[in-house]
């Protein structure tokens, strides 16, 4: 396996992990040996593991870390360090022995590190359990990620010279990976910026402070004939184990959309239009914005008029056919001629274009043209002649056509028109239009492949929320689902109310950190698995420890679910956590408790019990269940949002449903930040049957 770097221009020595490095993240034990087969590093993991302190176990040789072998072995105890040098990577399990004397099996592996001067120390790693593997499952993760990510990738000393990079990099430069590492950046990327690249590199390293979406035209060695345009990303790597600081960075290739900074030669009018352009096209993932925001970016200043339509294709993948007529859907317009030039390009929602007109000849090349607005393009163009009549009123005298490609598929078409007052389209324009749309296509693709992927999180989600909750005549329940305002809407919260054999009813709501599809599928996973265990009438400390299972093999980092089990013959709730809010109480006769002994961590953390805590409601109290949406917002410290809940459950709760909305609408006033539920729960108890 590829040898670390470990240590500065010195051999390595006793180490401590310093604050906020991995070291003090990861749950497993880390330590050096040296040559000498001798303790050089103690992390503070080692020490909880072996429960050595630092200075009790450095400079010592490794056997103290292993049990004695048993009396009917005659072999040594194996040596660590012998292994990672010979074997380069050992992994297997011995018999450890803590300071206190206890023995336990542990796993280990050892692998070298390489330092500067070619100092070897083999470095080893240590868990009671299964925690080293799903270490080694997230390094894989990211070693995948680094490999196969189409964006290049890049790791700089502090000397600004290549340590690492993905070979979506190397592609980008031309040159193989092997020639890149060592070298400083400026022997692979020659730009004409009189060093404000390099100057921007040193003071990311110097301050501290990032740089996200800096643009930079470059040439490189291995593409020398070519010019590039990229947006680039940096950022801080600290020091961590003695290795040196540098920098991680983020490259794309947007030579295609910023072509204007590569063709500097078009004009300093052109580009300022074209700068105005990128910053205010794209601003939301709304189609329909977007097209507006072209249009907006072409009137006045590059036109007179101006319409962005799509092609309503059956199919995305339907080739064009230029026998058949083509229908368009009209999203955006705009003028600043006078009528009826405005309803000319407003008055019109879908159009279609016969076959022969000029939009099928430019979907028919691809490309950008302009045509003289006279009897032969009214006449091949227009098919209504209330329309051909508007056209020739308007005022128009050319139009530039440009088509809105994307991933090599035609989206739609932009028009922009000009009058007598301006001079016809030169080939200059052409190349504006082009960019232009060039632009509006990317972000109209953007925004279209966002709407598609939200309506299939959103079906997800519907799909994975309960379409209708359990019912008992001892737990009356209302409910409310909120989206969040956030960009991304579809959230992970979840909520169930499920009947338990013996008459009992569970009430359950959780929230998976994130939003996505990702975290509605997770949301979901939970829900079904936690109603499955429900229906077994598991303890609720039970139930959440086989849903901490779940969540960690299905690599769910981070979630919280409240889990409450009611007992309508005694009218006692068994009630779990997993750090989820705290339920509420409205007892009859109005007055409002928290149950906050309920203890428990998240989901997806892994090796920590829960437990079940009961409580009496007398007949006829209400539950509130709710995520973090309801307390949390913008300004608003938690207790405050706890305490404006507290205050609206007081009040009248007597047709549940109307108390739900009522609750909402006062502690919701706009759309909420994040997903919101609340759930309602008034519980009575059962009659006692007769003997």
């Amino acid at each position: 396996m590829p040898s670390n770097r470990l240590g500065r221009e010195q051999a390595p020595g006793p180490l401590w992990s310093e604050p906020g490095t991995l070291l003090e993240h990861v749950r497993v034990a880390v330590f050096g040996i040296d040559g000498d087969d001798r303790i050089c590093y103690w992390g503070p993991g080692a020490q909880d593991l072996f429960g050595h302190e630092p200075g009790g176990v450095l400079s010592r040789p490794t056997g103290v870390l292993l049990a004695e072998p048993p009396p009917d072995v005659a072999d040594a105890p194996v040596s660590l360090g012998e292994r990672g040098r010979t074997l380069g990577y050992w992994r297997g399990r011995l018999r450890a022995r803590h300071r206190d004397g206890e023995d336990f099996d542990c796993g280990f592996r050892v692998f070298p590190v390489t330092g500067a001067g070619g100092t070897s120390v083999v470095m080893a790693l240590a868990s009671r359990s299964d925690q080293l593997d799903r270490v080694k499952t997230n390094l894989a993760f990211l070693d995948s990620l680094f490999e196969t990510c189409p964006i290049g990738l890049v790791m700089l000393d502090e000397d600004l010279r290549y340590v690492h990079l993905n070979q979506a990099l190397a592609d980008m430069d031309g040159c193989p990976i092997e020639q890149h590492l060592g070298r400083r950046v400026d022997d692979l990327m020659i730009t004409s910026d009189d060093g404000a690249y390099l100057r921007m590199l040193h003071e990311v390293a110097r301050t501290g402070r990032p740089v996200v979406g800096a643009l930079v035209g470059v040439r490189t060695p291995g593409r020398p004939d070519r010019d590039q345009v990229r947006s680039v990303s940096f950022f801080p790597l600290s020091g961590a184990v003695g290795s040196r600081p540098g920098l991680g960075g983020l490259m794309v290739d947007v030579t295609d959309r910023e072509r204007a900074i590569v063709e500097a030669t078009a004009g300093r009018q052109r580009l300022a239009l074209l700068n105005r352009a990128a910053a205010a096209i794209g601003t939301t993932l709304d189609v329909h914005v977007t097209a507006r925001e072209l249009v907006d970016a072409a009137v006045p200043d590059f036109a007179d008029a101006s319409v962005v339509e799509v092609v309503e294709w059956m199919d995305e993948h339907e080739a064009f056919d230029p026998d058949r007529p083509l229908i368009t859907r009209r999203i955006a317009s705009g003028t600043i001629l006078p009528p009826p030039a405005t309803e000319l390009v407003s008055g019109l929602e879908h159009v279609t274009y016969p076959p022969g007109s000029a939009i099928h000849r430019m979907l028919a090349t691809g490309s950008v043209f302009a045509v003289p607005v006279d009897d032969a393009f009214v006449t091949s163009t227009v098919i209504h002649r209330e329309r051909a009549r508007l056209l020739r009123d308007s005022g128009l005298t050319c139009i530039l056509i440009a088509p809105l490609i994307a991933r090599d598929t035609v989206q739609g078409l932009a028009m922009f028109g000009r009058s007598a007052a301006r001079p016809a389209f030169t080939e200059q324009d052409h190349g504006l239009g082009s960019e232009l749309a060039s632009r509006a296509a990317l972000c109209l693709d953007n925004a279209r492949l966002y709407s598609r992927v939200q309506d299939i999180a959103l079906t997800l989600q519907r799909a994975l929320l309960p379409s209708a909750l359990a019912t008992s005549p001892y737990v009356q329940v209302a409910h409310r689902y909120v989206p969040g305002s956030r960009i991304t809407e579809v959230g992970g919260d979840w909520y169930d109310v499920i009947s338990v054999a013996g008459g009992q009813i569970a009430l359950v709501v959780g929230d998976v950190m994130g939003h996505g599809v990702p975290a509605a599928a997770a949301m979901g996973r939970l829900r079904i698995t936690a109603k499955a265990l429900a229906r077994h009438n598991q303890e609720p400390s039970a139930l959440l420890a086989e849903l901490d299972a779940c969540a960690e093999e299905a690599g769910i980092d981070l979630a919280t679910c409240l889990y409450i089990l009611y007992d309508p013959a005694t009218g006692r709730a068994c009630i779990a956590s997993a750090g989820h809010p705290p339920p509420l109480v409205r007892n009859p006769d109005g007055t409002v408790g928290t149950i906050s002994d309920v203890l428990g961590v998240p989901l997806g953390v892994g090796g920590q019990p829960f437990a079940t805590t009961g409580t009496e409601l007398p007949d006829g109290a209400v539950l509130a269940l709710y995520t973090d949406g309801l307390i949390e917002a913008r300004g608003r410290d938690i207790e405050e949002g706890l305490d404006a809940v507290r205050a609206e459950l007081a009040a009248d709760c007597g047709d549940l449903e109307a108390a739900a909305d009522r609750m909402l609408s006062r502690l919701l006033p706009g759309p909420p930040d994040d997903d919101t539920v609340l759930v309602l729960a008034r519980v009575h108890r059962a009659l006692p049957t007769a003997p």
